[in-house]
């Protein structure tokens, strides 16, 4: 047989075990080791040795949104308060005034002077419309000039307006309130959006990422546009979708429909439509906010801050009856819930729904599984849910989260170990631009589960570096249903991979490793020195 490409003279980790060469046929597997080797080929390409693993696959990213944020105000370096005011003072004085000034990525919990306010805005950029977005994604800063055109008297439920001693709004909006810049910010024009896209991917690719999944479309507090898939469709087009992607679909945009679709798009589309380049995957459903924020519901106060206790959304029944009508629709389901109380109401919610409508397979998510109690972790396993947690919120923000939670209940905080061992396929992910989303970094953060502090956070839910890799291939393309397609380097699947300088399946192995070159269908589509993305 002769077939397009031979990638030989490699270390290639398919998954499953260890080869020497990899054969692709029109971008799929056709043979490894050495009957790869002995098949007739026009193109040998000679890897040097070089590990390949499968290619890595995100499976909670924000790729429109992160490629969007380039253009943006980085303030994740700032240490005090005055250094984001600083930052956007500069921006302000190269931007013509009356126009936007959009900065992300503070931490309040990393910040001397904690949030920014509206007052320190308006001194740093007078003449501007300043938003300045938290690195949760979960609130956002405004100057008064914006501030002013919000109908803050009609905050949605779910979210606040946050006030001084005084009374007084300090600019900062939480959580569903944020929807109340939708006015001025809604929709993203679609060219805006497939550039995002496109520059997104151009650094995935730079970082062996093959495929990832989208964790919201359309609508509510993730959604940019409510023709966002339009803008895939188009990103594709253009030859710019670089990674394979799975779009999970928000809930707000999820509506009755008649006879037996129930629930869900218009044409009674749902998950599962699509094809190996772009598809719909679940419902994206919110429960609560976010543990850094401190808006993450919780069974127990945060740690020194009494009557704090976080929130929901939306109301429970209103949580349970839409998880209901969507699982009853054939949809998967993935809901973010980061604090117990929220993870143990959205068990609660898919154990109804499995009871009420039994379905084999569902694979309904909980996104970030943030805090979750032993007795939890027992019934995400027995109910067959798929836990989602980020390694790497660990390193970046495991420190705030400390904070936040206490000696007490920071061992149920992100857990992996206890989600394998309960018997749970365990995806990779970021939920980038939250986090620097290189997976090199994450896996590392996984094995290794250190904050940027240097504190061991969680020592009982460290993994090993295999079942790190394994999480961020086989696990995140088991959690979209593309387990058949992608997550390991077997005869018949598509050849995405990742060709890398060190051996990662050994711990000393995390700290060598680079991306030497990414290919995706067979085709080589990075190569560092010659393919770099823009910065």
């Amino acid at each position: 047989m002769k077939v397009d490409t031979i990638y030989e003279n490699a270390r290639v980790f398919t998954g499953r075990g260890w080869a020497s060469a990899v054969a692709v046929l029109h971008g799929r597997v056709v043979a490894l080791g050495e009957d790869a080797e002995a098949l007739s080929t026009p193109r040998r390409v000679d890897l040097g040795g070089a590990v390949v693993v499968p290619g890595f696959h995100d499976a909670h990213n924000h790729m429109a949104w992160f490629g969007m944020s380039l253009d943006e105000v980085a303030l994740g370096e700032c240490k005090h308060v005055d250094e984001v005011y600083a930052a956007i003072a500069e921006r302000a004085a190269r931007t013509p005034p009356g126009s936007w000034i959009v900065a992300n990525g503070y931490d309040q919990n990393r910040l001397v002077g904690g949030h920014p306010t509206r007052h320190g805005l308006d001194r740093a950029a007078p003449d501007h419309l300043v938003r300045v977005k938290h690195t949760s994604g979960h609130m956002v800063v405004v100057s008064s000039n914006v501030l002013a055109q919000l109908d803050v008297a009609h905050v949605p439920v779910g979210g606040d307006v946050v006030l001084d001693d005084e009374g007084s709004p300090t600019g900062l909006l939480r959580e569903q309130a944020q929807l109340l810049l939708r006015p001025l910010t809604y929709p993203t024009p679609t060219d805006t959006l497939v550039r995002a896209i496109d520059r997104a991917g151009e650094r995935y690719l730079a970082e062996g990422i093959t495929s990832v999944q989208e964790a919201g479309v359309g609508g509510g507090l993730v959604g940019e546009s409510p023709a966002e898939v339009l803008a895939y469709q188009q990103a594709r087009e253009r030859g710019v979708l670089r990674v394979r992607t799975t779009l999970m679909v928000s809930s707000a945009v999820l509506h009755d429909l008649p006879d037996a679709a129930g629930f869900g798009l218009d044409l009674g589309l749902r998950t599962g439509l699509g094809d190996e380049w772009l598809r719909i995957g679940p419902m994206k459903l919110f429960a609560d906010g976010s543990l850094i924020g401190r808006t993450a519901a919780m069974h127990d106060d945060f740690a020194n801050d009494p009557g704090n206790r976080g929130y929901f959304q939306q109301p429970e029944e209103e949580l349970a009856a839409t998880i209901l009508k969507a699982h009853a629709a054939g949809w998967q389901i993935a809901t973010h819930a980061i604090g117990d109380r929220a993870v143990s109401t959205i068990v609660d919610a898919y154990e109804a729904a499995l009871t009420a409508h039994p379905r084999d397979d569902h694979r309904h998510r909980i996104e970030h599984c943030g805090v979750v109690p032993p007795a939890q972790v027992a019934r995400i396993a027995a109910l067959g849910l798929v836990p989602v947690p980020q390694g790497r919120f660990v390193n970046e923000i495991g420190d705030g989260m400390a904070a936040a939670l206490g000696p007490e209940r920071e061992a149920w905080c992100y857990r992996l170990r206890s989600f394998l061992d309960a018997g749970c396929v365990l995806p990779g992910s970021s939920d980038r631009p939250v986090v620097n989303g290189a997976p090199l970094l994450g896996l590392a953060d996984m094995v290794r589960r250190r904050t940027s502090g240097g504190a061991l956070f969680g020592a009982a839910e460290r993994i090993t570096p295999e079942e790190a890799l394994r999480a961020y291939t086989y696990g995140s393309a088991y959690a979209a249903f593309r387990e058949r397609e992608v997550g390991t380097l077997e005869i018949g699947k598509l050849a995405d991979f990742a060709v890398l300088s060190a051996d990662i399946t050994d711990e000393a192995g995390l700290d060598d490793a680079s991306v030497l070159a990414t290919v995706v269908g067979g085709k080589l589509v990075y190569e560092r020195g010659t393919h770099d993305a823009r910065p």
